[in-house]
């Protein structure tokens, strides 16, 4: 049986791709800002507490929880789990770091081609950035005379903390605490929960709770929390009814709590709830007339990774307004994201077709039914509603169904 809302929405994978574009476009739109003026972190007032592009991250992040875990729960190999992500990262990774190595850097560096592919720094930018830990900002000589030296591709700091999410899918489905375990759920959100509240995390602060291997540990426990929450209210979709006036409500109540200083630290739990059921919901309402210009969204993750060295080129050319940065690095990154698509992210998410489940489906053609095209978004079927009660009783049905820049210690910005 269709959801009650098939005839009215778009797939739900549609809905997720448009919703990962948004968010890559607030992500390049928000780096426009310290990108320009390192101290300001955000393109709203700094009183106001708020980033979009903190928000689109926890979206991110809540929406690859619930993705995976679908994931998994349409193939529990682990070793084909674990193929197809790295068919997803890797390939548009590898592409934009050693671009920027061996193109870009050459081009820009102040330093003399003897120093520059002499330097271990070089290839370590390649090697580091490619394992994600550690990560690796800085390329020698590179951008290094822009208002923001710190990082030739700050956005590429969230893969890590993307990656450890798969790994704990990865776990929590081995000992099936996706299936009928799924309570399991719980206590990990919670401890997420408690250790992001001790470390203290937010906009523009890391925490206290250091890094490791380059990669910074509060900030990778907050995005976490929206992580495993995904995963939560995929494990639940039969009891989660996803509405969007709750996700309205949940978004309107992060804003009156940020604004209001009693119960303002509550947003640190709130911020993750409202992005993730936020997004996961729209992803199931998104309108129907959006259906058909998937290949025009798919590029979001190729955008994501461009969008900085993009900027830190406009802005070594000459750029001091981030308004004309916007202008000119938003509809430039989504070109480098087609790019990346088409030549790297397409051709690679076709090889998956080698690791179908056994017992899959084929068509006549010999090949899956399934087209890897839209299964870079991780197609997720309707919640069925639950069966019929024999009559007399009424049928009842059920619900249908990551940056900003690594910031400077330039002290607290405030509870996220």
């Amino acid at each position: 049986m269709s959801s009650p809302g098939a005839k009215t929405y778009a797939k739900p994978d549609t809905g997720f791709a448009w919703l990962r574009m948004f968010g890559a476009i607030l992500v390049v739109f928000e780096h426009c800002f310290p990108i320009i003026e390192p101290t300001r972190i955000t393109s709203l007032p700094p009183s106001w507490n708020i980033s979009l592009g903190y928000f689109a991250l926890m979206a991110f992040f809540a929406m690859s929880g619930y993705q995976i875990a679908d994931s998994w729960r349409r193939d529990s190999s682990w070793w084909r789990y674990l193929l197809k992500r790295v068919l997803r990262i890797w390939p548009p990774l590898l592409f934009v770091v050693m671009v920027t190595a061996f193109v870009i850097g050459p081009l820009v560096t102040v330093l003399s081609p003897h120093e520059y592919w002499g330097n271990p720094g070089t290839w370590g930018y390649v090697v580091n950035n490619a394992m994600l830990y550690p990560l690796q900002h800085l390329l020698p000589g590179v951008f290094t005379e822009n208002p923001y030296p710190y990082s030739a591709n700050g956005s590429i700091w969230t893969l890590p903390m993307e990656t450890t999410g798969y790994l704990i899918v990865l776990v929590v489905g081995l000992v099936g605490g996706l299936a009928r375990g799924r309570i399991v759920l719980f206590p990990l959100l919670l401890a997420f929960m408690v250790a992001d509240g001790f470390i203290g995390a937010s906009v523009g602060f890391h925490g206290d709770a250091g890094s490791l291997f380059s990669v910074p540990l509060g900030s990778m426990v907050a995005f976490l929390v929206a992580f495993v929450a995904g995963m939560l209210m995929h494990a639940y979709r039969d009891l989660i009814p996803l509405r969007p006036a709750v996700a309205y409500a949940l978004v309107a109540l992060y804003l009156v709590a940020n604004f209001t200083p009693p119960i303002e630290p509550a947003t640190r739990f709130i911020l993750p709830i409202a992005a993730g059921y936020g997004a996961i919901t729209w992803a199931y309402h998104w309108p129907r007339r959006l259906d058909g210009y998937d290949q025009w969204v798919y590029p979001s993750y190729g955008m994501y990774v461009w969008g900085m060295p993009v900027q830190q080129l406009y802005t070594l050319a000459g750029v001091r307004d981030s308004y004309l940065l916007i202008v000119l690095a938003v509809p430039t990154a989504y070109v480098c994201g087609v790019v990346s698509w088409r030549l790297i992210e397409r051709p690679t998410q076709k090889l998956r077709i080698y690791l179908r489940v056994p017992d899959e489906p084929r068509s006549g053609t010999g090949r899956p039914a399934s087209n890897p095209d839209t299964e870079i978004t991780q197609v997720i079927p309707a919640v069925p509603p639950p069966p019929r009660r024999p009559a007399p009783q009424v049928a009842r049905f059920g619900p249908r169904p990551g940056a900003p820049v690594p910031p400077l210690a330039h002290g607290r910005e405030h509870r996220n």
